[in-house]
């Protein structure tokens, strides 16, 4: 399977989440609380840090339109699984 494209979402950049936090009004806790993220963490991306794809898609569950979410939702079922870990034979 193809990896998850990420044209379609609408936090192409760090500063856009930052932007779309403040708009909402909302602290970095507040806003990442959402997602499971602390606020060293949040700080840590909001700084710059690559925010990787399945935290974008996230993003875009928690606070895209619904028409984002679902173009978040297929790209996520569209990423590679993980390979299952074969049992070690002794």
């Amino acid at each position: 399977m193809p990896p998850a494209k990420t044209s379609n979402f609408w936090f192409h950049t760090n500063a856009d989440v930052v932007a779309r936090r403040k708009m909402l009004g909302l602290n970095q806790s507040e806003f990442w609380m959402r997602l499971g993220i602390t606020q060293s963490g949040a700080s840590r991306y909001e700084s710059g840090r690559t925010i990787p794809n399945p935290v974008k898609i996230l993003l875009q569950v928690a606070y895209g339109s619904d028409a984002q979410t679902t173009v978040a939702v297929a790209e996520l079922r569209e990423m590679p699984k993980r390979p299952e870990k074969q049992p070690e034979r002794r």
